[in-house]
């Protein structure tokens, strides 16, 4: 029998997130071991009358490719990988794993050859995006592999993920649309804001938010969401800032990292574990240096960290940074095969300040 959270999450996933009219495309992918929630999301996008693509991931079998494909291999794009970022109306991603260490010992120069070769098909998706040409959402079936890095047992996982999603609600879209409602009001009063200064024990920057736009990101895109956030004029970064919380990608954990900023780039960068891949990462192109998105976490449900970005990132509490490319939409310029959040704890001794203006103090807005 399947739980009714997983049904109510993949209802609010076709009919909140993404919106789905009937007679749009929709390409629907997810990892095997997600399959529940994917059967579930099929039913919902069919009901509501789309035209669906359906591919499943395996991650034995990406890990395996990344591994053994050679160069031709890694850059070679299929015919629906590029009709998926270039032609389809919807995109619905459900991650899972059932190994998230599965890629750790892989060389990160094919995984950046793999990568770099899809820079211009993420580039065409962010401004499809930007141009409301493209409705996207993303989530993440628990697994025992995610609750154990989670350090929780599977049902605690469950429990963690179908709370944030609202999936353990009476009315899941009504709560999202409420959440929504709430941070507007902080979005509204930062519209034609200039200077941005954050301060605290773990960082020291100042930035500027001059012609760009604040995005209120309340589930349609990230579910579970809850922030607030734009991006920064790309040369306007001064500072540094010690992240918090490890920083993961692919399947890698950066600890300890630190970066010092000179006129929006990335001058100085270390780590105290997987530095060497950190700055694989940093190098990967000229814009893997710059600030693509500058946020604020709001979501006071979730406040354990998880080692997975899509939970940690939204911690109320927290503020988050992202190298590499930012979202059109927000006015950002820059571009880059990455976008990379890292996420730093704003709840005890910091404050961010806008023109001059407290704005969010320990943790909370104040206005």
């Amino acid at each position: 029998m399947t739980d009714p959270r997983v049904q109510k999450l993949a209802h609010t996933l076709v009919n909140y997130s993404v919106d789905l009219k009937s007679g749009e495309t929709v390409y629907l992918t997810g990892d095997l071991s997600a399959l529940p929630l994917i059967r579930e999301t099929y039913k919902e996008v069919i009901k509501a009358g789309g035209l669906c693509i359906l591919r499943y991931d395996d991650g034995e079998m990406d890990d395996y490719f990344i591994r053994n494909a050679n160069d031709d291999q890694l850059k070679w794009i299929s015919p629906t990988e590029r009709w998926a970022s270039e032609d389809v109306d919807v995109r619905i991603f459900i991650r899972a794993s059932s190994n998230t260490r599965r890629g750790t010992s892989t060389d990160p120069k094919r995984m950046a050859q793999f990568m770099a070769a899809r820079g211009h098909l993420a580039k065409t998706r962010f401004e499809r995006t930007a141009a409301e040409k493209l409705k996207w959402t993303l989530t993440q079936f628990p697994t025992e592999a995610y609750a154990q890095e989670a350090d929780m047992s599977l049902e605690e996982f469950e429990n963690f993920v179908y709370g944030a999603t609202f999936a353990d609600q009476p009315d899941p879209i009504k709560c999202w649309k409420d959440l929504q409602d709430g941070q507007q009001k902080y979005v509204d009063w930062l519209k034609g804001k200039k200077h941005v200064q954050v301060r605290g024990p773990n960082v020291d920057l100042t930035l500027s938010i001059e012609g760009r736009t604040f995005i209120n990101s309340g589930g349609t895109h990230n579910m579970p969401s809850g922030e607030i956030f734009t991006g920064p004029v790309e040369n306007s970064v001064n500072g540094w800032i010690r992240y918090t919380y490890p920083a993961i990608r692919e399947g890698r954990i950066v600890e300890g990292v630190e970066l010092k900023f000179e006129d929006g780039k990335v001058v100085q960068a270390s780590a105290k574990k997987n530095e060497e891949y950190m700055l694989t990462q940093l190098n990967m192109d000229e814009g893997a240096r710059y600030v693509g998105e500058f946020a604020i976490g709001t979501n006071y449900g979730i406040q354990r960290f998880t080692s997975n970005i899509l939970f940690d990132e939204k911690i109320g509490g927290t503020m988050h940074m992202a190298l590499g490319r930012g979202y059109p939409e927000t006015g950002s310029k820059n571009e880059s095969a990455i976008h990379w959040d890292m996420i730093c704890d704003m709840r005890n001794g910091s404050e961010i300040s806008v023109d001059g203006e407290l704005l969010y103090k320990d943790g909370h807005f104040i206005i």
